[in-house]
């Protein structure tokens, strides 16, 4: 693996920093694993292959090979409908932005994954449950627009409770804007691949997770709209046991594969070498 980007170096160093916690438990098998080891193992439980929720940062680490050119850091959120709770929604942002280390629920930018370049966004649900706002909205779109200008792919790693209900409606419009954005990218002949991290649900779920030309998921990941304990009041029936989980979608065909974690980076940079030869051919077969 080419070495970790000295910035994503110091970005992971302030992030363990603020987690005192030394050991974490699989909440698959019960086994507790030191934290150094589990981060080592790719987050990925070494005794049953449980696959632990993942920091954008540390995902980043993990498939660009080289350096990454943040886009967006200076959108940043306000507070649209000035959200009155126990605790205002600047001091929600503030307190996610503190222990996460990050500024919102994705990051986006410009890097390069098996030699190609390609445009990734990756989603954080350390940053209030991934929640969709118009700032992870406005990120996208920004990210989309300047791959189509670069004439790149995009790859974006899914993980989200939904939409953000301090933002309301505002938060909601995002999903027609992701949608529209995606919808121009692709229609200008460019690639999107999808990958579905734990969890992949609400607002994202029904808009750009699902529009891709590839759509990969995590194993075990849960893979939905709305909550299980939800549909099952509504429809006033008992759910299958594996019901929104990644293998599941697999086996009704809502998504093209599972990829287990240490196979993933491999994974996308097949599909971006079977994009380039497309576009090779296409390229020739205008120009002839």
């Amino acid at each position: 693996m080419v070495p970790m980007p000295e910035w994503l170096n110091v970005r992971r160093g302030k992030n363990e920093q603020r987690d005192a916690a030394q050991w974490s438990k699989c909440k698959s098998c019960g086994e507790m694993i030191y934290r150094r080891d589990l981060a080592a193992n790719l987050f990925v439980c070494p005794r049953c292959g449980y696959h632990f929720r993942m920091g954008a940062y540390d995902r980043i680490s993990t498939i660009v090979d080289g350096d990454f050119t943040e886009i967006g850091a200076e959108v940043r959120t306000g507070d649209p409908l000035e959200w009155s709770d126990r605790k205002s929604y600047p001091a929600k942002i503030a307190s996610d932005r503190e222990k996460s280390g990050l500024s919102e629920g994705v990051v986006c930018g410009i890097g390069q994954i098996g030699g190609f370049d390609v445009a990734l966004a990756v989603m954080d649900f350390h940053f209030r449950g991934g929640t969709m706002g118009t700032v992870v909205g406005e990120r996208i779109a920004m990210l989309l627009e300047e791959a189509t200008r670069k004439r790149i792919p995009c790859v974006i790693f899914t993980a989200s409770g939904g939409a953000r209900m301090e933002e309301g409606m505002f938060a909601l419009m995002q999903l027609a804007k992701t949608t529209a954005a995606v919808t121009r990218f692709m229609n200008d002949g460019n690639i999107l691949l999808t990958v579905l991290t734990d969890p992949t649900t609400g607002g994202v779920s029904a808009s750009f997770a699902f529009q891709a030309d590839v759509v990969i998921a995590e194993p075990g990941a849960m893979i939905g709209f709305a909550g299980r304990r939800v549909i099952e009041q509504t429809i006033r029936q008992k759910l299958p046991d594996r019901f929104q989980t990644a293998e599941f979608l697999l086996e009704k065909g809502h998504i093209d594969m599972v990829v287990e974690r240490r196979f993933i980076k491999d994974a996308l940079a097949r599909f971006l070498a079977y994009a380039a030869k497309g576009a090779s051919r296409r390229a020739q077969w205008l120009n002839a």
